[in-house]
């Protein structure tokens, strides 16, 4: 920014930009009255020389027989001089020494040229300017040579007059400019004001959404098409990316504090157990062999499911920062469902399981898909461990798997209690148990894992399946059981 322009920094918007219109708009009335009244001195110039070429030709073409005897015409010719735009005549002789001449009443012989000056004028016809005896008016002048006559008739006019046209243009220029840039610049006060009024408000948005009120917006100010418009539209996207930000980073927050407590919660309880029973031998409480073998069991089981969670939080730590990363290769999920069937059968002998197509129509279908085999593995344990710890001893358990449109289906249902909404809404959330008191020791035996059941087997299911770009429905009600449903992508591969 210029020197110049910096002290108006300190002003408002407002005073800025009516200081720069009020200044182009006096430029532009300086300009157009400078090129009035030059194009108007300019008319006047050549208005009066031609008067005057005019004039010293026809005087000087006069027929020699005419007597000059203009001292005696002088009242029957001055008013005349006025007509013709030529005041003072004057006839020099052969010595340039006035011979005659015959001026108008109005002029003052104080202000006529000198005979020096009127000696200069060249005798051709050009007009050249003169001063004034005084020094303070100007002339115009013209010579010609005389016909017949050896001498000069010189026709001079005076441009006090044409100077006064002049300065009174410029006067009216001036008083008529000022009184224009007043008014302008008021009403420019006011339309600036009225057009800046939507930026006022959307001060007051931004100070309100400062204040931290997020669920402010600007207002319809303008059209959509207009520049307001579209800034109100852009500010009004940039706020509802805010608020959600906002509201991203809250959550997160949220779902950060609570799973450091459910991990701590859930770390605490086999730790304690650990503790418990190595002070119970360091204090000598355990005596006998079979006490101390007894210990280490318990020891051994809360390790495993110390062990346990701790692989489970790294799966899913694994697919949060790269879910992408999996050995994908060509597969059907035929194979996983047979193997869940078996799970179910080695888990609990009694229950009856049932390998369909999807929704229990019809026998089992095709399933190829392009997915990483040991995680779907894990996908399947998952789902059908969560059955066999939520639904009673020796309740049906149901395995369909098929195609639907482009996806590959593979669900895992049972005639259990169900779950409510609100249970079926937090069902994939991370640490969230239904039944807290369901048993752990039949979902860690189908894992495995002697520690399953700290509530990570679904969010690691969903984490899989979205990973794969699939994903995993839940449709259950109370009284009728649960139907996990998983779906990825067709590979399109030919699959015997």
């Amino acid at each position: 920014m210029t020197p110049a322009a910096q002290p108006l920094r300190r002003f408002s918007l407002r005073v800025r930009l009516l200081v720069i219109t009020a200044g182009l708009l006096l430029a532009g009335l300086s300009l157009i009255s400078a090129l009035l009244s030059g194009h108007l001195e300019r008319y006047q110039l050549d208005r009066i020389d031609g008067q005057l070429r005019s004039f010293t030709d026809l005087v000087s073409r006069a027929s020699p027989s005419v007597p000059l005897e203009l001292d005696a015409a002088g009242e029957l010719f001055g008013p005349a001089l006025d007509l013709l735009g030529a005041p003072y005549l004057v006839y020099l002789d052969a010595e340039g020494q006035v011979d005659q001449d015959l001026r108008s009443a109005e002029l003052d012989g104080d202000t006529l040229p000198a005979l020096d000056e009127l000696r200069t004028v060249p005798a051709d016809g050009e007009v050249v300017g003169l001063p004034g005896a005084d020094g303070a008016e100007r002339w115009r002048a013209a010579a010609r040579p005389t016909l017949g006559r050896d001498g000069t008739v010189i026709a001079a006019a005076p441009l006090a007059e044409s100077q006064a046209t002049i300065d009174a243009l410029r006067r009216s220029s001036v008083l008529s400019g000022g009184v224009l840039l007043v008014l302008l610049t008021a009403v420019g006060w006011l339309a600036l004001g009225r057009g800046l009024g939507p930026l006022r408000q959307i001060e007051h948005t931004a100070a309100a959404i400062a204040g931290g009120d997020l669920t402010q917006r600007v207002p319809d100010l303008a059209p959509p098409g207009t520049e307001i418009g579209h800034l109100a539209g852009s500010l009004n996207t940039m706020l509802g990316q805010l608020e959600q930000a906002f509201a991203d980073r809250a959550a997160s927050e949220t779902r950060m504090r609570d799973f450091v407590w459910d991990v701590s919660h859930e770390l605490r309880t086999p730790l304690f157990g650990i503790k418990g029973t190595t002070e119970l031998y360091q204090m000598g409480a355990l005596t006998d062999r079979a006490d101390v073998d007894d210990a280490m069991r318990r020891i051994k089981r809360e390790a495993t499911r110390l062990a346990a969670l701790t692989e489970d939080l790294l799966v899913l730590a694994q697919l949060d920062e790269a879910p992408d990363q999996l050995d994908r290769t060509p597969m059907d999920l035929r194979t996983l469902a047979s193997d869940g069937l078996l799970d179910v059968q080695a888990l609990d002998p009694t229950r009856s399981v049932e390998l369909t197509g999807p929704g229990g129509d019809g026998p089992v279908g095709a399933a190829p898909v392009r997915a990483d085999e040991a995680r779907l593995r894990q996908v399947v344990t998952n789902l059908v461990g969560n059955a066999a710890a939520h639904t009673p001893p020796g309740t049906p358990v149901r395995i369909g798997v098929g195609t639907s449109g482009d996806r590959a289906v593979l669900e895992v249902a049972d005639e259990g209690p169900g779950m409510s909404a609100e249970q079926a809404d937090r069902a994939f959330d991370r640490f969230y148990r239904a039944d807290r008191s369901r048993n752990r020791q039949v979902a860690g035996q189908v894992a495995g894992q002697g520690g399953a059941g700290a509530g990570l087997g679904l969010a690691i299911v969903r984490s899989i399946a979205r990973a794969h770009g699939g994903d995993v429905e839940l449709d259950t009600d109370l009284g009728r059981g649960a139907c996990f449903r998983l779906t990825l992508p067709l590979s399109g591969a030919d699959h015997p």
